[in-house]
């Protein structure tokens, strides 16, 4: 059962066991894969990223997410014209569009990026419960 949403720039430190992802949700993370969500709009946003050189990724990479244990999070229509009735809080249409799957999905998003809060979703970032995600809002 996916517990949160992963935001594209967590999910490249988890698959990198990168530092820059607090160590809390790196941890839970490891022992929980399935709890957390890759939305198909993280892997159009870095397959984009990788086609016009932004980004290095493995070319295997959905398979990667796969084989981890990640939940697929796939877009839906509403979700996509939700989009259209957000305010423009934030422009990035990837983050927009994993805000709406948030909304609807009634599910926090483990991101760094303290403007997603400004929709009213939980953002985890750096505090977690033994239960999985604790979600909080940053002001």
């Amino acid at each position: 059962m996916t517990a949160a949403l992963l935001d594209t720039q967590p999910l490249l430190w988890a698959l990198a066991d990168d530092p820059r992802l607090p160590a809390a949700i790196a941890e839970r993370i490891r022992a929980e894969p399935e709890g957390y969500g890759v939305s198909d709009v993280c892997l159009w946003e870095i397959a984009i990223k990788r086609s016009i050189g932004k980004l290095r990724v493995p070319d295997d990479l959905p398979r990667a997410i796969a084989e981890i244990g990640f939940s697929q999070v796939a877009i839906t229509r509403h979700q996509v014209w939700a989009v259209g009735n957000m305010p423009l809080h934030h422009r990035d249409p990837f983050d927009r569009l994993l805000v709406a799957q948030a909304m609807d999905l009634d599910l926090p998003v483990v991101s760094s990026d303290r403007a997603l809060a400004d929709y009213d979703i939980a953002v985890v970032w750096e505090q977690l419960d033994q239960c999985g995600p604790s979600p909080h809002r940053h002001a």
